[in-house]
């Protein structure tokens, strides 16, 4: 008797502990960066990110342009850079022949910085525009 109650104490525990994993989203980042106060998409940054979209099968994801600036100059500024970063990012990947039913854009200023807006190298790293891959659900 003992060890049938042993027995159906232990087994709930086991078929907790195999549940199926659920689908994973995981999605790809690139980051164009800019200089300070600037909206344009240089060479370099083009390049590096033809060669990440060129790896990818596109109409697998949505593309989203998340933009980015440091906490060099007013609210209003910053909103307005923004807002050119990402439409610059958005005519380039478009003239590159990305849909434009692909894209969406979210710009945040210098609001949610990822990076201390105190150092040099903070800024530097804020000064940009992520290009997000979110995977489509099928």
């Amino acid at each position: 008797m003992k060890y049938y109650l042993l027995f159906f104490m232990f087994v709930p525990l086991g078929l907790d502990a195999q549940s199926t994993p659920g689908p994973q989203t995981e999605y790809k980042t690139i980051s164009i960066f800019f200089r300070g106060g600037s909206y344009y998409v240089d060479d370099t940054e083009k390049e590096k990110v033809r060669d990440f979209l060129s790896k990818e099968i596109l109409s697998n994801f949505e593309i989203h342009i998340h933009s980015h600036t440091d906490n060099i100059g007013g609210v209003k500024f910053n909103e307005w850079l923004s807002k050119m970063r990402s439409q610059s990012a958005l005519e380039f990947l478009t003239e590159d022949g990305v849909p434009t039913n692909k894209l969406f854009i979210k710009d945040h200023g210098l609001e949610d910085p990822n990076f201390d807006n105190s150092t040099w190298d903070g800024r530097l790293k804020n000064r940009r525009v992520d290009v997000v891959l979110w995977p489509l659900p099928f």
